[in-house]
């Protein structure tokens, strides 16, 4: 009986009725996933596709790097600058950008730089360094650290974590960078919908929002055959379509975590 069960399964899975769906690779920043998007977003393309996405997440930079290895099929990630100049290598298609959230200055619910009364991340920041308040940075190549330094930059003032001792570098992912600006009473940089998912916040709160200098705007990009002969540009392109079509608009804007939208569809074409 052993054997005779043995020899169906084995015939069951060499005749092929058994396989794995088609899929892609999609190398991404980590705000999509960490804040549960992708499981919103992903399900809805699984209800229409006969493949799947699978996601790699990980900090922009490295993202890149991964692509840039041929080591996915699209891209989504958050610092234009770089995609830009990804594209500009020949390593992508093109970009569009199909949604967009912010960035938020977290700190301590008692303030010490008494960032709330500048209202803007420049005049913030520059508060920052007078008091010498304790500062984390992710200092781990992402969008959001990027958009950390170019903030320093925006003020010509750029800290070092080698001379300034208020100044700390993790090289940490988001999730785990906040849970250090917590328990060491500090202020950081995040996106919002990490934030807002967030389980840690103990006495820490928003205390800078809602300027254009806090924008965060999400690119996708297919990754060139030329370069990566390998990739699956055509299941790639029917990912993005859906992406960036009227339909999935409202997908992403109904993603909601304690009633917060964290992620607003683009309704141009870019």
């Amino acid at each position: 009986m052993k054997i005779f069960l043995t020899s169906i399964i084995l015939l069951f899975l060499c005749s092929g009725s058994i396989h794995s769906r088609e899929f892609i690779v999609l190398q991404s920043t980590t705000s999509t996933r960490d804040s549960g998007f992708y499981d919103h977003l992903l399900s809805k393309f699984s209800e229409i596709s006969d493949f799947d996405v699978r996601v790699v997440a990980v900090g922009t930079g490295q993202a890149l790097k991964n692509a840039r290895k041929c080591d996915g099929d699209v891209l989504i990630v958050h610092h234009k600058e770089s995609e830009e100049k990804f594209i500009n290598d020949g390593f992508g298609i093109f970009r569009k950008e199909f949604m967009f959230n912010d960035y938020v200055l977290v700190g301590p619910r008692d303030d010490p730089a008494k960032t709330l009364k500048s209202k803007s991340i420049k005049r913030a920041f520059e508060k920052i360094i007078q008091s010498k308040s304790l500062f984390i940075s992710r200092g781990d190549d992402s969008g959001t650290n990027k958009k950390e330094e170019s903030l320093w930059e925006a003020i010509g003032k750029i800290p070092s974590p080698k001379t300034n001792k208020w100044y700390l570098s993790v090289g940490q992912g988001m999730g785990s960078a906040l849970n250090v600006a917590v328990n060491k009473n500090a202020y950081i940089i995040s996106d919002r919908a990490t934030w807002v998912s967030f389980n840690n916040k103990r006495e820490h709160k928003i205390l800078v929002s809602n300027e254009p200098l806090l924008l965060n705007h999400y690119g996708v990009i297919p990754i060139n055959p030329k370069k990566c002969p390998n990739t699956k540009v055509e299941l790639a392109n029917i990912f993005i379509n859906w992406l960036t079509s009227e339909n999935t608009k409202q997908i992403i804007d109904n993603f909601k975590i304690n009633e917060s939208q964290l992620f607003f569809s683009i309704s141009k074409k870019n």
